[in-house]
């Protein structure tokens, strides 16, 4: 029977068993759509990369596909971090640059010598949306006067750099803390306005080092709540560029803490210079492993 090595990677984070668990597939090559769904299945993790060379493409150096354990999505920061986290650390990799090929596009990507990912996002869109703030707060179980309180000075937009997310600022940690999301409401805000899940914010953070604390609902993903995201932060940070959220001051490096609140905690560092948005991060192997594959016209389950 067929094998493949699959990892678990711990990304936006040094230690293991923190940060957003990410399935790492490295060499992917030959696997069919519905094999890569299965294995995403089978190993549970929010999303699963799937990587192959493209060694005939002059304008990337390597593919990937991402899948949670019930769909493909177009992109995944933390699954990304994860992926050249663990290419570098196993030393297929040096320090360095790469282009890589995603379903929304080539993404910019650098490892640092320190195996600090650095990932380039799309061009990114901010646009304000109106929303009744009662039914926003009863959706996501935050008191919807946490909402009202910042809501003249940061209004609620829709905010990408690849994909999509509701930004909701929050006005303290103990309120975001609260939060306990009617998965099914969430989800239809999110259907609503095209987006895959809500990333709500405050400035009240934990660490004093850092910028904000945010959490992450995605039911309709198949994720009620992501522990670290990193494409849901890279359009927070654009997001706060375009509020103008410090007054133009902008720091040229941004510190978003995530995942307390559900024991996995994590760090996404954002950098934004002249309008492009670059999401970095640290990542550590906690699984390495072979996974036993059967034959495409087989339903045998596949076995860790």
């Amino acid at each position: 029977m067929e094998t493949r090595t699959t990892l678990l990677v711990d990304a936006f984070t040094r230690e293991p068993l923190s940060g957003n668990v990410a399935g790492v597939v490295p060499d992917a090559t030959g696997l069919s759509e519905d094999r890569m769904a299965r294995i995403a299945a089978e190993l549970g993790a929010s999303e699963t990369a799937f990587l192959t060379d493209l060694d005939d493409d002059a304008a990337a150096d390597r593919r990937v596909r991402y899948f949670t354990p019930t769909t493909e999505v177009d992109l995944c920061g933390h699954a990304t971090i994860a992926s050249y986290a663990a290419l570098s650390a196993d030393g297929a990799i040096e320090a360095g640059e790469e282009v890589l090929r995603t379903n929304v596009g080539d993404l910019a990507i650098e490892v640092t010598d320190t195996g600090r990912v650095w990932m380039t996002q799309d061009a990114p869109t901010v646009d304000p949306v109106t929303i009744e703030y009662d039914r926003l707060g009863n959706a996501l179980g935050i008191d919807p006067a946490a909402l009202r309180d910042v809501g003249a000075d940061l209004p609620v937009a829709v905010a990408s750099t690849g994909l999509p997310f509701l930004i909701v600022p929050v006005n303290f940690l103990e309120r975001l803390g609260e939060a306990r999301p009617d998965e099914q409401a969430v989800e239809a805000i999110s259907a609503e306005h095209d987006v895959a899940g809500v990333y709500a914010f405050t400035f009240d953070a934990i660490d004093a080092a850092s910028t904000l604390h945010g959490r992450a609902f995605a039911p309709a993903a198949g994720i009620p709540e992501d522990p670290v995201t990193g494409t849901a932060s890279g359009a927070c940070a654009a997001y706060l560029r375009a509020v103008d959220a410090f007054e133009g001051s902008l720091p040229s490096t941004l510190r978003f803490e995530q995942g307390h609140f559900i024991d996995r905690p994590g760090v996404v560092h954002v950098r934004i210079e002249d309008g492009t948005v670059q999401v970095g991060g640290d990542a550590v192997v906690s699984l390495s492993g072979e996974l036993s594959i059967p034959p495409a016209a087989a339903d045998d389950i596949i076995e860790a």
